[in-house]
């Protein structure tokens, strides 16, 4: 059987040689106009091979039907020996194997009827259904929404194709199934095995016979021979400390022998060319109609990200899109330092292939394909027809998968809060050995019980503990108060001394040692809205770093973050001490994920507090939750913030508080109305729904606030109306509320105070010079990935 497929694939590369010869080689130089517009390249990647970026790379533009620019720069090698880069460079070009071959392969099957995209996986592979794998689709696999974790287990050894399948039928998927996105290898493991079972055919065998060859691609395929090895770009050393050359880098695939539907395809920028002519034109491999069902969005209509079948469209994968390409292009990116992004609107595509790993992994193309996108797209002036951007403007509207509406969206859950838990422990966590356990109680109106009892109860009558003080937050003890001057009094039902932490100066909003030092631990029960700049998150590092000094403990009984702890949104503050305030304690997203217990576990040890901390964890969490799936009853955290909608709309509407609108404090509706007499409420949300922000739509209202900014003015603006709290991004909304009332009345909308919450001035300057938001706000991603590995070490819920 490998002696037969090995004669075949013979065959199929003298046949696609054929091909080659017979096709006319592209032009070498591109038209002298097009040219001179597009030498702006050259210093881009120039400049990233001089910051080690990339050891060297080649580019290719093609535009309107013929190629624009093709060059090559740097070296393709630096070690062991130094070789310059050639046009005819063949690069391993990483993830772009799952679009070239995987993709492609299995839509040609779609469009026989061999597999359909909303079957279950397991009806075509059985093996898969294992651990809760049996709802998995096809299209699942395709927009990576199967809920299955980034690469199957590479901790142990093991090889062979085989065993890497055993690996990848036995996984648990770590989110329920269509639920979120998350970028999985092991998603396309599955769907280049789907080829082999479906086609009857090896995946390299099938893709050289239906794709390669049919194109003339004569330098792609899997397991180069060794006689195109002078010609390929080495990437970097294995574990061995062998630099590989002409072995696929990713270590999956090696261990798979080279052949796998999620990497091992090595290829030119001639061949990707022909590749993407392909599917601009239609045929021979795909016809129109498959070619535009795989690269229009197909992901979960309540994903707030865009994935077509295999392709990106608009997700924090996207940075090879650049700032102008439109949304309704669509690309992929390999590890590597390959890349292709492919704009049926205007007729354009860029193959960008560099091995930015070379030698030893420590260069990123990442940026290189940001800026050469970006640029291109200035330089060839690719401004769309009416008719075209009407395309690319309704990629955000319906799609076939709408069906799973009528699926469960949103869970019936039991929680039980961390003041249930020290109760059904028998108050376990304050007990001591030495005697009756001298406590504090940071907390308000929110710390209930599931039986409506206030924590300042339960604890002044819990065995072997003494409720000697409460202080309370922001809002006071009752959250009732908008003030700063609120005084020391005594709690009416147990007589217990409050103590106010929220005062007007910054010594007045911490506790003091001295009221800390006779205690024996301090007890936290508040519940937080999720948000970076609301100040009981500032409240709660207070008491770890004055508790640390004091050298006594810190229970935090955790509560839910009522806006789920899916979501992580909004620029990472700046760093440093003069950016730190009690509406930003440190260094988090303005939509951080988390909540109370995890943010404590994390200021202590990201802080160096070093507090003896115990978190009382809650039971029945689940991060995806919003507060109305937890079974728990609403309290307001303060006294603007009265429903779960407001809260939902926080982390945007609260962002430009601090500026001269009003939020609609003052109103029976905070947080979900904004305006200003100077606002035209009709034009402002004309002017917003344009933008097609996700999630929300905008109605004019007008409305006079009975206190606050505008107390007893007419104010014009608008009323938000939450269509999809999944598909919102609460601090991408608030740019977009600033920007626009920048955009329509400069002259009235001051905008000064804006950094107070955002505490971002990169963000900051964009806006005020006009940049667009959604632009800005993707210039926050790769801060909030790194935040994502932080956070990721002090999670405590799945």
């Amino acid at each position: 059987m490998i002696r037969a497929n090995q004669n075949l694939a013979k065959c199929l590369w003298a046949g696609l040689l054929a091909v080659l010869f017979a096709t006319p080689a592209l032009a070498e130089t591109a038209p002298a106009h097009a040219a001179s517009r597009l030498a702006v390249l050259d210093s881009i990647v120039r400049q990233a091979i001089e910051d080690n970026q990339v050891p060297g790379a080649v580019l290719l533009v093609w535009h309107n039907g013929q190629t624009v620019y093709r060059k090559a720069f740097g070296h393709r090698s630096l070690e062991p020996r130094r070789e310059l880069m050639t046009v005819d460079t063949i690069f391993d070009i990483a993830s772009l194997t799952k679009v070239v071959a995987t993709t492609t392969a299995v839509m040609q099957l779609v469009g026989q009827g061999k597999i359909r995209l909303n079957d279950p996986v397991v009806k075509y592979l059985p093996e898969f259904g294992q651990n809760g794998k049996d709802d998995i689709t096809v299209r699942m696999l395709f927009t990576h929404h199967s809920g299955l974790r980034e690469d199957v287990d590479l901790s142990q050894p093991w090889q062979g194709k085989d065993t890497a399948l055993r690996l990848a039928y036995a996984e648990t998927p770590i989110n329920p199934p269509g639920s979120r996105f998350l970028y999985s290898d092991v998603n396309f493991i599955v769907l280049g095995t789907l080829v082999e079972r479906v086609s009857g055919e090896p995946l390299d065998v099938y893709c050289a016979k239906h794709i390669f060859v049919p194109l003339g691609m004569a330098h792609t395929r899997f397991l180069p021979p060794a006689a195109w090895r002078p010609r390929m770009a080495p990437t970097q050393y294995d574990e061995q400390n062998k630099m590989l050359r002409g072995m696929v880098h990713d270590p999956t695939a090696r261990r798979m022998g080279g052949v796998a539907g999620h990497a091992g395809l090595f290829s030119t920028v001639d061949d990707l060319s022909k590749f993407a002519q392909a599917l601009l034109r239609g045929g021979p491999v795909l016809g129109p109609l498959l070619v535009e069902k795989m690269s229009t969005p197909q992901q979960p209509p309540t994903s707030n990200v865009l994935r077509g079948l295999g392709w990106d469209i608009d997700t924090p994968f996207s940075s090879n899109r650049g700032d102008l390409l439109p949304v309704g292009s669509f690309g992929h990116t390999g590890f590597t330092g390959t890349s292709l992004w492919i704009d049926p609107t205007t007729n354009t595509f860029i193959v960008l292939l560099a091995n930015g790993v070379h030698p030893r992994g420590k260069g990123s193309a990442v940026a290189l394909r940001s800026k050469v996108a970006t640029a291109t797209a200035a330089a060839l002036t690719l401004n769309p027809s009416e008719k075209d951007r009407e395309r690319w403007l309704s990629l955000t509207g319906y799609n076939e998968t709408q069906t799973a509406a009528r699926r469960l969206s949103t869970r019936n859950g039991s929680v039980l809060t961390g003041i249930d838990v020290l109760e059904a422990s028998n108050f376990s966590a304050l007990q001591s050995p030495a005697g009756k356990k001298h406590i504090g109680l940071l907390t308000n109106q929110t710390g209930l019980d599931a039986q409506g009892r206030r924590t300042i109860d339960v604890l002044a009558q819990a065995p072997g503990v003494s409720l000697d003080v409460i202080f309370s937050p922001e809002h006071g003890v009752t959250g009732a108060y908008d003030t700063t001057n609120i005084t020391e009094t005594k709690d009416a039902a147990t007589g217990i001394p409050v103590t106010n932490v929220y005062g007007a100066g910054k010594a007045a909003r911490r506790p003091s040692v001295e009221a800390l030092k006779n205690l024996d631990a301090v007890v936290i029960d508040l519940q937080d809205a999720g948000v970076r700049f609301y100040t009981y998150e500032a409240s709660l590092g207070y008491f770890l770093e004055a508790a640390a000094e004091a050298g006594i403990e810190v229970v935090v009984l955790d509560r839910p973050n009522p806006i789920t702890g899916s979501f992580v949104q909004g620029p990472v503050s700046d760093a440093g001490a003069k950016n730190e305030s009690f509406v930003n304690y440190t260094q988090v997203p303005i939509r951080h994920g988390m909540t109370m217990g995890e943010l404590a576990k994390m200021y202590n040890t990201e802080r160096n507090i070093n507090a003896k901390l115990t978190v009382v964890a809650m039971q029945g969490w689940v991060r995806g939750d919003w507060l109305d799936a937890t079974g728990l009853t609403w309290v307001n955290p303060s006294p603007n913030l009265r429903s779960l909608t407001e809260a939902t709309l926080y982390p945007g509407v609260g962002l430009v508080e601090g500026t001269n609108i009003s939020v609609g404090r003052g109103t029976d509706t905070p947080f979900e109305i904004l305006g200003a007499p100077w606002i035209k409420g009709r034009e402002l949300a004309q002017y917003l729904n344009a933008r097609n922000i996700a999630g929300v739509r905008f109605v004019p209202v007008s409305f006079t606030p009975a206190s606050s900014n505008y107390a007893g003015q007419k104010c014009e603006g608008v009323n938000f109306v939450l269509l999809e709290r999944n598909a919102l991004d609460g601090p991408e909304l608030g740019l977009e509320l600033a920007s626009a009332l920048l955009k329509l009345y400069p002259k009235d909308y001051q905008v000064k105070r804006l950094p107070e919450l955002l505490v971002h001035q990169a963000s900051f300057d964009a806006l005020v010079s006009g940049e667009d938001p959604r632009r800005i706000a993707q210039d926050w991603q790769e801060a909030l990935d790194k935040f994502h590995q932080i956070r990721l070490k002090y999670l405590l819920y799945k």
